[in-house]
């Protein structure tokens, strides 16, 4: 007797190939036959009229904090999602000394736009070493987590308040590498760095301050382990990106690393700089070079309320030191103040087309009811103002609890995006799931991809973009036996309606440590997620049992995935 059979699905087994009818029967944690299974089981799965994939797998998340009272990192699992990277953009949870606990959650209050309160409310600080980080999310875990370590904590930790400072010593440099090997030893799958993040003070994270001798020293422990290097370039320069991607070229060849970054947007106004990005890539490719550019499916749509510091204004300095340092009291005296608001005005002016176009979203009052849903420029000639005036008004009225929708801000070309999902040398990622909870969803980018480019404009295959998110990823990150169905692999699976699957619309909740809110979007057509042969989430049920684990763990030293 089999512990689990799917029966009656159509497999998209995650090599690229042709559908296929079949039954899956799974016993312990492993896929043990594939085919016409007639055996009874313990637990049966019927997929009739349903896809059977591997599990997906999201190699750009910030999940980190989120993992210690959410071990099913919500909603990612119930989108098919069985696995996520976590620790990108220079910011891991450990290693992490007790004094420096409150420097990396303002990293991660300014470039992830987490709140401070969940921290304070949701996190209980047990931990110093990346061992014991990974002990303590390990504790309830229902999703598997392939967890990167920051080259800015690895600073932190060895060079204490030096790190944002200056460059490293030779000897400092010696004692980095001997914290990464010990951190790729505890089961980090490689190392994430950023060249462009501020951290709370508005000053450069500090892998930042790193020199070339530095990055080297580190990839070449990563060369050690056949690991991973994370990065997150200057993306709104052409020329930069590609002097980064031409030096993580030189670093994969020299040390036979992976590498990736991420982000990569495709807009109206740099088609032409990604194509040269692009052309770039496949340079480096044929010379031998793993260089994999990180693309999300959605389009760049930003939320935002004055409550909480957005990165949309960051390009509007007087707005944005208001709202950055000010208390609710003191944003709300900016805001009305007559001398202070003409200027406040004069600023906005910068972004002129941007304000009437944003939607009006959410209120508490109930005098404002009446305008949700409706643009700025609607509201501001109801009330007779301007846009900025009117965006004003509405957060002093809510005292600052207005939410605001900026849509298809970019990455919104069809076939531009579509283009690019395809080409075999992308890595389609970058959600940031767990991070920017107020500012957008970053959850249903898979179901997004199957419902727009797969479905309504076919320009990609089902096969092939189950092959994108799936093996195609794990081969990148040397995730083994995972990413595809076949005998002897884990069983990680997804069952869903190829017809209907989608992301659910935007909507607020109440789920965030602190009483705090945050944007999701429930999962749509995805019927049952199956991690490590245990059923995690149906659509009938929810959330279940707590069956993931973390990869890849120390057992893979020295043994690069094919």
């Amino acid at each position: 007797m089999y512990d689990l059979v799917i029966r009656n699905g159509k497999v998209v087994d995650g090599s690229g190939a042709p559908a296929y009818e079949a039954d899956v029967a799974v016993n312990g944690s492993r896929i043990v036959k594939i085919g016409k299974i007639t055996e009874a089981a313990r637990s049966e799965v019927d997929a009739a009229g349903k896809v059977v994939t591997p599990g997906f797998i999201d190699p750009h998340t910030h999940f980190d904090a989120q993992l210690l009272w959410d071990g099913c990192a919500k909603p990612a699992l119930s989108h098919g999602v069985t696995t996520i990277v976590s620790g990108n953009c220079s910011l891991s949870l450990a290693p992490l000394k007790a004094k420096h606990r409150m420097k990396l959650v303002g990293m991660f209050n300014q470039i992830e736009e987490m709140p401070l309160k969940a921290f304070k409310e949701g996190v209980v600080w047990d931990w110093e070493t990346f061992t014991d980080y990974i002990t303590r999310i390990r504790k309830g875990l229902a999703i598997n987590v392939a967890p990167l370590v920051g080259h800015s904590v690895i600073r932190l930790w060895v060079m204490n308040d030096a790190a944002m400072e200056r460059t490293a010593t030779d000897a400092e440099i010696a004692e980095m590498q001997g914290v990464l090997r010990e951190c790729l030893d505890a089961g980090a799958v490689g190392l994430s760095t950023s060249y462009v993040d501020m951290d709370e003070r508005l000053q450069p994270v500090p892998s930042r301050y790193a020199d070339s001798r530095e990055v080297d020293a580190l990839a070449s422990v990563l060369g050690e382990y056949g690991r991973v290097l994370q990065i997150v370039p200057e993306f709104y320069d052409a020329d930069l990106t590609i002097a980064r991607l031409d030096q993580l070229a030189e670093l994969s060849l020299k040390y036979n690393i992976p590498t990736t970054f991420s982000p990569l947007f495709v807009n109206a106004d740099n088609v032409d700089a990604v194509e040269r990005v692009m052309k770039r890539v496949d340079e480096q490719f044929d010379r031998g070079a793993r260089v994999w550019p990180q693309v999300q499916t959605r389009p760049i749509d930003i939320s935002f309320s004055f409550a909480v510091p957005s990165l949309l204004f960051m390009r509007m300095p007087t707005w944005y030191r208001i709202i950055r340092f000010g208390t609710p009291a003191e944003i709300m005296a900016a805001f009305s103040d007559p001398d202070n608001r003409p200027k406040l005005v004069q600023e906005a002016s910068a972004l002129g087309p941007l304000w009437p176009t944003l939607i009006f979203r959410h209120a508490a009052t109930k005098a404002n009811q009446k305008y949700i849903g409706q643009t700025l420029g609607e509201i501001a000639k109801a009330r007779g103002t301007t846009a900025v005036d009117a965006m004003i008004d509405l957060s002093l009225e809510e005292e600052l609890d207005a939410h605001f929708l900026s849509s298809g801000m970019g990455h919104n070309d069809d076939k531009a995006v579509g283009d690019l999902l395809r080409h075999p040398r992308v890595h389609i990622g970058a959600s940031d799931g767990g991070a920017h909870i107020l500012s957008f969803s970053t959850y249903g980018d898979t179901g997004y991809l199957f419902s727009h480019f797969v479905r309504d404009l076919e320009s990609m295959s089902l096969e092939s973009a189950v092959k994108k998110i799936t093996s195609d990823t794990a081969a990148i990150w040397g995730i083994p036996q995972r990413g595809l169905l076949q005998e002897g692999y884990v069983a990680d699976i997804a069952v869903f309606d190829a017809a209907t699957i989608e992301r659910g619309e935007e909507k607020f909740v109440n789920d965030v440590p602190g009483d705090g809110y945050r944007y999701v979007r429930d999962s749509h057509g995805v019927d049952t997620v199956i991690v490590g042969g245990g059923i995690a989430w149906t659509a009938k049920d929810g959330y279940k049992d707590a069956c993931g684990e973390v990869l890849p763990g120390a057992d893979v030293k020295n043994k690069v995935a094919a």
